[in-house]
C-alpha cells in the first residue's frame, strides 16, 4: 500500500468533497463495480480512500494509487 503525504491528503479532500459523483475506471478488487459504475462520494479516510456509495449498492473504497475513478463534472457546475 501507497503511503499518503499529508498535503496529498488535503488535496484529495479539497477536490473529492462529500457529495461528489465519480465514475469506476479501473479497480482491482474481484467484488468490484463493473468499470463505468458511477457513485457519490461519501468522504476520504486518513490513508487516501475514497469512499463511496456506489449507484449499484456497492460500498467498496477507492484504494489510493491503487484503483481508479473520474470526477463526473455535471453540466450545470
Amino acid at each position: 500500500m501507497r503511503m499518503i503525504r499529508p498535503e496529498q491528503l488535503r488535496h484529495l479532500r479539497e477536490t473529492y468533497p462529500a457529495g461528489t459523483r465519480v465514475e469506476l475506471i479501473q479497480m482491482d478488487d474481484v467484488q468490484a463495480p463493473p468499470a463505468g459504475t458511477c457513485g457519490t462520494v461519501t468522504g476520504i479516510d486518513d490513508t487516501g480512500s475514497l469512499m463511496v456509495r456506489w449507484d449499484n449498492g456497492s460500498g467498496l473504497n477507492v484504494i489510493y494509487g491503487v484503483d481508479v475513478v473520474r470526477k463526473v463534472v455535471d453540466a450545470n457546475d
